[in-house]
């Protein structure tokens, strides 16, 4: 069933009436920025029930809603199979040039050692089963590339420990009102904590002293043991954007 942003609002209490205004970006599902007496919310409609590797709706408003109990989400409003509605906190969403200031790197550090505090979600990041998810949908695929990224993946080193992750942590997904939060928690669950490191590091392509600063700041100063774990994980997650974007082509 087709669902409007209309139709949706009109169930939800104080918000039937509002202005809609829809945003870009989103590849399954579509996005509006919701206005009403005074109040903004950000609201998403699945075109169809989300599956593995993403979250189910209801359990990405859990998690969301238990990171923005400690201030690193926006709340949740509303939540249902295919519709998401989450309060909208006016700040800088960050870009790729953010990341060349080291206070801002020890900043994200900061706010990743209080994520990786959080009570475990109690679902685990299958990384093989969304790469062989992603390479099952490539058209065209290159083979050999394909069968490395797979192996990389299904190689990658085990997590010392599982910490409650975002494992979406690009720059766009980062945003301070003025403290720091992050957007879209479509993958988030439980992981090795190194896997949100090595997105920050590997995806904006940081140098080694940016990861330095990076590891120094999570590890209080202790970060120079990590670097080689840091390395193996970014190897891992280089791999599964490989395969997701060609899956998207």
């Amino acid at each position: 069933m087709s669902l409007t942003p209309e139709t949706v609002l009109a169930s939800l209490p104080g918000w039937a009436g509002a202005s809609v205004d829809e945003l870009g970006g989103g590849l399954t599902n579509r996005t509006w920025l919701i206005e009403k007496d005074g109040r903004k919310a950000v609201l998403k409609i699945d075109d169809g029930v989300r599956g593995r590797p993403y979250n189910a709706r209801s359990e990405e408003a859990s998690i969301q809603s238990t990171a923005a109990e400690h201030g690193l989400a926006n709340p949740v409003i509303h939540a249902s199979e295919r519709v998401l509605l989450t309060e909208y906190a006016e700040g800088v969403v960050w870009s790729d040039d953010c990341l060349e200031d080291d206070g801002n790197i020890e900043r994200l550090a900061v706010a990743l050692c209080r994520l990786h505090s959080l009570p475990l979600t109690g679902r685990t990041f299958d990384a093989a089963g969304a790469a062989r998810d992603y390479a099952r949908r490539i058209a065209n695929p290159d083979a050999q590339r394909v069968s490395d990224c797979l192996r990389t993946v299904e190689s990658g080193p085990r997590p010392l420990n599982l910490c409650f992750c975002h494992n979406d942590l690009v720059a766009g997904n980062i945003v301070n009102v003025p403290q720091t939060r992050f957007l879209d928690w479509e993958y988030a669950c439980d992981n090795d904590p190194f896997f949100d490191l090595a997105t920050v590091a590997a995806h904006h392509d940081l140098n080694a002293g940016q990861r330095g600063v990076l590891l120094d700041a999570y590890f209080e100063g202790r970060g120079a043991r990590w670097h080689g774990q840091l390395a193996r994980q970014a190897e891992v997650y280089e791999a599964l954007l490989y395969l997701w974007q060609a899956s998207r082509a």
